[in-house]
């Protein structure tokens, strides 16, 4: 009705070709092919031919039947990318992935994917509870007391959340995260992987935003390198979703408990944690794994506490003495061995800050934090 009031009034002259084609929306060489098929046919002839007639580039029964007979009886079960990719080549199949795609689905041969959404989609838990532990750290006003922000060091399972690890700290570092492991480890046995994000505690990342070295280990890889477990690096917030959910869910409980108590430091905050929280929020939060038995595996071997720290090596000084850090650590008399002089040994920092020399399996001595010898410790005791 449109195109014959327009064509009304360009045929009585009171709009040009050109008007009347703006108007429809249409080009001037399309708005007169219109007026000619009107003329000679009236309104049949508007009517869009295409519409009920084949595509032309509409592939031939015959091919699609080929197609699909191929796929049913000697490549059943493969994806279509696979399929296309393999018998492409070899059987001559000239068309696109999306044409396969829609042909073998149309004939019932392929499932359709279920479709994605908008944003990430969750990943699955893993089955087997012990296959993969989740570690992060917050900083927040975790005791309002305190007055002043802290770290809450978690770990926990991925197969059903339940925490296994939690502390209030000053700062999460190295130290701090030998301590969780030393925890999980020695409460419930070696497990297969940790989920982290790329902290300078876990990874060296030479270019800021860029891939971490997988070579270069520093202390935390390279202790659970020793005990065999894998170090996965998180490559944004978004994939530690698990991790995010768990603090924002803390950061509205565990803040109003501790001022509820009027607990207001980080002594009395850790002990709230270990005997009262972490228990209520396992009891409410924790789902059950898909499989049951566990993936954890009994450690046996040499002390936890000395794979678990700083490990650094030091050439013995004249005076029989290792500098480390600012501090000047006395080997003892031994009974082997006069002098370990110009001899490497190893200087071990354990979480408590405590120290102790070795030489190869064997801990020569024991010290304080502030580098102080320790007398428990007899001469020539073996580190295992």
């Amino acid at each position: 009705m449109r195109f014959e009031e327009v064509y009304g009034k360009q045929r009585e002259r009171r709009l040009s070709v050109e008007r009347a084609a703006e108007i429809l929306g249409v080009s001037e060489r399309t708005f007169r092919r219109w007026r000619a098929r009107y003329e000679e046919e009236g309104a049949a002839g508007l009517d869009d031919r295409r519409l009920g007639a084949p595509s032309p580039r509409r592939a031939a029964e015959a091919e699609v039947k080929r197609l699909t007979q191929l796929y049913r009886e000697r490549f059943q079960g493969f994806t279509v990318r696979h399929f296309l990719d393999y018998a492409g080549p070899r059987h001559g199949i000239g068309r696109s992935y999306t044409w396969v795609k829609t042909t073998l689905q149309r004939a019932r041969l392929v499932e359709k994917a279920p479709r994605r959404g908008a944003h990430r989609r969750k990943r699955p838990r893993r089955p087997l509870v012990g296959m993969m532990l989740h570690r992060d750290g917050s900083k927040h006003l975790w005791i309002p007391g305190l007055g002043r922000p802290v770290d809450l060091i978690v770990t926990f399972d991925d197969a059903t959340s339940e925490v296994y690890s939690a502390f209030l700290a000053e700062e999460e570092n190295t130290n701090t995260t030998l301590q969780g492991l030393i925890e999980v480890i020695s409460e419930h046995g070696l497990f297969g992987s940790l989920y982290a994000d790329r902290g300078s505690h876990y990874w060296h990342t030479p270019k800021a935003g860029g891939p971490v070295d997988r070579e270069r280990l520093t202390q935390v890889g390279r202790a659970l390198a020793q005990l065999g477990i894998t170090l996965i690096p998180a490559g944004s917030p978004e994939a530690r979703g698990r991790c995010e959910r768990l603090f924002g869910t803390w950061q509205g409980r565990l803040p109003k408990e501790l001022e509820l108590n009027g607990i207001a430091t980080l002594e009395a905050a850790n002990r709230y944690l270990r005997e009262v929280f972490v228990a209520d929020h396992n009891r409410r939060f924790t789902v059950p794994a898909t499989d049951a038995g566990s993936a954890f595996v009994p450690y046996v071997g040499r002390d936890l506490r000395d794979i678990l720290c700083v490990q650094e090596e030091r050439v013995v000084g004249n005076d029989n003495c290792v500098r480390y850090q600012g501090r000047c650590l006395q080997i003892p008399p031994q009974r082997h061995r006069h002098h370990y002089v110009k001899a490497t040994v190893r200087v071990h920092e354990y979480p408590d800050g405590r120290l102790a020399v070795l030489h190869g399996p064997s801990c020569l001595a024991r010290y304080d934090a502030g580098g102080k010898l320790l007398a428990e410790l007899a001469p020539n005791k073996r580190a295992a």
